[in-house]
């Protein structure tokens, strides 16, 4: 069985203060489990901040929110994925929906930031979904495996099952609506079915956790994880506060 991974996106929240007393909360109120990985993206200013306030925790890994495609250069701005992983982070999100729809960045960008964050040693986490209108016109489908495909195009055989992958429809994001547990599940299918084409292995492809992200709270969680195919959940909102997120992680 996959080994559930439960992540939260901090987004443009939480600076070193509101950082360091957010992770003194929540280590407090949090057993460290075997049976789950834990996984926070504060932004960029804030990893030195978090890898501190770990301490010996070993249970939870750190993730950086955006990368450039670029391991160095004149870039002002942006952080490296080799910057990132010198400052504590083991993972890189990529393709996030607002990376895509309020920044622009095309699926050729997302898969120069796989490679940069594989060779790196980052686990890049994909992130795939659709629009409401592209659901409406029955295209979700179509878009998220175009999307996995290209993020994938570049990446060698051996690579592809190292990277992971968040679900998550852009019309649930930060909205308050939630796709159904039935939704994700179907969803999830597509990816999986999918990963099985782009893996050398239905093995190797069984073994990439498939993550659910959209408008996840306290509230609906133990559902969505109990939902066929569903291997974890990306947290935006519901994780900015220790004892909401500490609820969900010890769902």
């Amino acid at each position: 069985m996959r080994r559930p991974v439960l992540a939260a996106n901090w987004k443009m929240n939480h600076g070193p203060p509101e950082a360091r007393a957010f992770m003194a909360a929540f280590l407090a109120s949090y057993t460290p489990r075997n049976d789950r990985t834990i996984a926070i993206f504060p932004p960029a200013l804030s990893l030195t901040t978090v890898r501190e306030s770990l301490g010996s925790r070993t249970d939870i890994v750190l993730g950086v929110q955006n990368i450039h495609s670029e391991l160095k250069g004149a870039f002002t701005g942006e952080t490296s994925a080799p910057m990132a992983r010198d400052a504590g982070a083991r993972l890189a999100l990529v393709g996030h929906s607002e990376r895509r729809h309020v920044f622009g960045e095309a699926d050729e960008a997302t898969a120069r930031k796989c490679i940069a964050a594989l060779q790196t040693g980052l686990t890049p986490m994909l992130c795939v979904g659709e629009k409401i209108e592209q659901r409406e016109k029955g295209d979700t489908d179509a878009v998220v495996v175009r999307q996995l495909r290209a993020g994938f195009a570049p990446i060698g055989a051996s690579d592809r099952p190292k990277v992971l992958i968040a679900y998550e429809p852009v019309w649930a994001i930060g909205t308050g609506r939630t796709a159904t547990p039935a939704d994700a599940s179907a969803v999830h299918a597509v990816i999986r079915r999918e990963l099985e084409q782009l893996c050398d292995s239905k093995e190797a492809a069984a073994a990439i956790p498939i993550l659910y992200g959209g408008s996840v709270n306290r509230e609906n969680a133990r559902e969505l994880l109990k939902a066929p195919g569903v291997d974890g959940l990306l947290v935006g909102g519901a994780s900015l506060d220790a004892a909401s997120w500490s609820a969900i992680v010890s769902t």
